[in-house]
């Protein structure tokens, strides 16, 4: 079952005695996606439905499987709960059990596991053809936490403004989904900022998440992205100048246009990695893209490769060499040369 399945059958029955929530493909995905804050969260419903607040101390506990022996796990699983009527055992980091070495004993309990114990073990990745995979899906419980779609993300972002007694416009929650992305921890942290920014007003507008999201740097960074673009060589200059004013190292800001450098190829050559870009850095980045091209973009990374070496192993004026590269970068293309001239 998925995770949405997973919230609605434990309103009325407690889950089996092991549970592994985990990636999950969809029909005609790629690749396998993963939500941890969805994991968590249900998690959390399991906690506070199935286990009394006040035995939590003597019948909760939480491991890493990379930091415990399975012995020890199981050793916690199998106690008696003292003056309460479950116990619960959480496991992160599981997919350490992918190895049938690093499971043996766990294996074994999950084959006949406590009935009075509950087995919650989350796992980043998974093999679906590995033992430990098996034998939770034997028991019954594999729970599926694939990342959201895009609609569902944003009507999620309404229900989590609504939980926090504010209502949200449409371009509010657009602007907010371009920012942040897909993943429900950047999002959950998004929410958060624009909902301290607005304080006690309860109505998010899209000007709201513009200004709270924003970080100075960041927007310099676009400011310099757009005038490469736009092969704005002074305005490019005066975006480099305004990064080190504000204090960015030379290395970082190598860091940064490295970075837009990657994206924008990405763009220009449909990588299929590039779904999981959030929606805003490929629309600031796409411009750039287009002026450059694949091949521009992969000399464009020598240029980078070559200033690297110059910062880091002579004593060069590292400011000049900075703006040396952005003037490169952003030197228009032949095509714009052509079509100046034409004019």
């Amino acid at each position: 079952m998925n995770v949405q399945e997973f919230l609605q059958h434990i309103e009325n029955a407690p889950p089996g005695p092991v549970t592994l929530f985990c990636p999950d493909k969809a029909p005609r995905a790629r690749e396998a996606t993963y939500e941890p804050l969805l994991a968590e969260r249900a998690i959390e419903r399991v906690v506070a439905q199935y286990l009394d607040p006040n035995a939590k101390d003597m019948a909760y506990s939480a491991y890493f499987a990379d930091e415990t022996e399975p012995g020890e796990i199981v050793s916690e699983a199998e106690t008696l709960p003292f003056l309460s009527e479950r116990r619960i055992v959480v496991v992160r980091r599981a997919e350490r059990y992918i190895a049938e070495s690093a499971c043996k004993p766990l294996l074994k309990y999950i084959g006949n596991p406590c009935e009075f114990a509950l087995l919650l073990l989350v796992a980043d990745s998974i093999d679906k053809r590995c033992k430990f995979y098996r034998a939770c899906d034997a028991a019954g419980g594999v729970v599926s936490c694939p990342q959201l779609q895009d609609g569902e993300v944003k009507l999620w972002i309404r229900e989590e403004v609504k939980l926090r007694d504010k209502k949200i416009e449409s371009a509010a929650v657009d602007a907010l989904f371009d920012r942040a992305g897909k993943r429900l921890g950047d999002v959950n942290n998004a929410i958060q900022v624009v909902c301290n920014f607005v304080g006690a007003r309860t109505d998010i507008r899209g000007e709201d998440v513009e200004i709270a999201c924003a970080d100075v740097a960041e927007e310099q960074i676009w400011t310099l992205t757009d005038a490469i673009a736009a092969s704005d060589t002074h305005a490019a200059v005066r975006a480099l100048r305004d990064l080190l004013d504000m204090g960015m190292s030379e290395f970082q800001i190598m860091g940064s246009v490295n970075w837009m450098l990657k994206t924008a190829h990405a763009i220009a050559v449909k990588s299929p990695g590039l779904s999981r870009v959030k929606n805003y850095v490929v629309r600031k980045t796409t411009p750039l893209a287009h002026k450059l091209g694949p091949e521009r973009i992969r000399r464009a990374f020598s240029l980078c490769m070559d200033t690297e070496i110059l910062l880091r192993s002579t004593h060069v004026d590292r400011a000049l060499a900075l703006e040396l590269l952005v003037v490169k970068l952003a030197a228009p293309t032949k095509t714009r040369h052509r079509e100046a001239a034409g004019r």
